[in-house]
């Protein structure tokens, strides 16, 4: 056992930001299955010590276009959903992208519906008290995620965006950073540090609470930076990679000063970032009248960015 566990966790988060490019770095599965309930399955790059949690799920929604063609299939949307979010969670979202000729892949992340591990209810392990789990869980998720564009483009998508709410958001956008295939990023509320969420924000209270005594907010942030989306800003978003992030002015989970504190810090390495503040909290976002409206400004801006850049391809 390592006789200085905080120093040990600190040097492995700045050689895993330094080396990010290898460590999130991942093949394509060795097997992809589609069933004829049109959902996708593989084996994730990373084994957990539970099972059930070491098979990755996508629920598939294909467009017309793609239904009909073998290559060049349309653009393609893969959604990331929120925290403890359900099997059928964001149906909706999923079926108006189809509707205007954009298939999905809504992944189940990892913990999560049929990943859930064995006597659990919540997906704890994915934002928990376990910072090494923590780590691994969101590191599997970008990989799985990953995995999950490698499908796409074996099959034969190319214009390709990724669509994240809540630590969705946060998990897509390190995807975003990291995979050169992706064209455009959708956002469901915007933070920095995983830390600074999980410390400050009404719905990770509990998860802070069994932290608090144990480690500063400074020291957490440390230790979960590989996992936080602002270290990678300074790299850039890439090439021709667009960017439309949606958030609360009065969000008690991802809070309004870490929001703005993501977009300056986007802003100032020159990134342009579309943005849309709407008058409503976290959850909220998912009610009328906010949800039509973040839902209609999220479809036209994937649809602009992904159907526009096919036409031109």
């Amino acid at each position: 056992m390592d006789p200085h566990p905080a120093e040990f966790v600190r040097e492995y988060a700045r050689h895993a930001i330094a080396t990010s490019s290898q460590w999130y770095a991942v093949d394509a599965a060795e097997e992809y299955r589609l069933d004829a309930d049109n959902v996708l399955t593989f084996r994730s790059s990373i084994e957990s010590d539970w099972p059930e949690n070491n098979t990755v799920y996508g629920q598939l929604f294909l467009s017309r276009v793609a239904r009909s063609r073998v290559s060049d299939r349309g653009p393609a949307v893969l959604l990331l959903p929120n925290w403890n979010a359900k099997w059928h969670g964001q149906r909706g979202l999923c079926e108006w992208l189809q509707r205007i000729g954009i298939t999905v892949l809504k992944m189940s992340l990892p913990y999560h519906d049929r990943r859930m591990a064995k006597g659990h209810e919540r997906a704890d392990q994915l934002v928990g008290p376990n910072i090494g789990l923590t780590l691994q869980a969101n590191r599997q998720a970008v990989q799985d995620s990953r995995r999950c564009l490698r499908w796409f483009e074996q099959q034969g998508f190319s214009m390709l965006g990724i669509l994240g709410t809540s630590i969705g958001s946060s998990v897509g956008y390190i995807t975003l950073v990291h995979d050169a295939a992706l064209r455009a990023g959708g956002f469901f509320h915007v933070s920095t540090y995983f830390a600074d969420v999980v410390s400050g924000g009404l719905t990770t209270n509990h998860v802070w609470e069994s932290l608090r005594h144990h480690v500063t907010v400074d020291e957490l942030r440390e230790y979960w930076a590989p996992v936080s989306p602002m270290p990678y800003v300074e790299r850039g978003l890439g090439a021709g990679k667009n960017v439309f992030m949606v958030y609360g002015k009065y969000d008690p989970t991802f809070l309004p000063e870490l929001t703005s504190q993501m977009l300056e810090a986007l802003r100032r390495t020159g990134a342009s970032p579309r943005t849309l503040e709407l008058h409503c909290g976290h959850y909220s976002l998912e009610l009328s009248p906010f949800s039509y409206i973040a839902g209609y400004r999220m479809l036209t801006f994937l649809r602009s960015s992904l159907m526009s850049s096919a036409a031109h391809s």
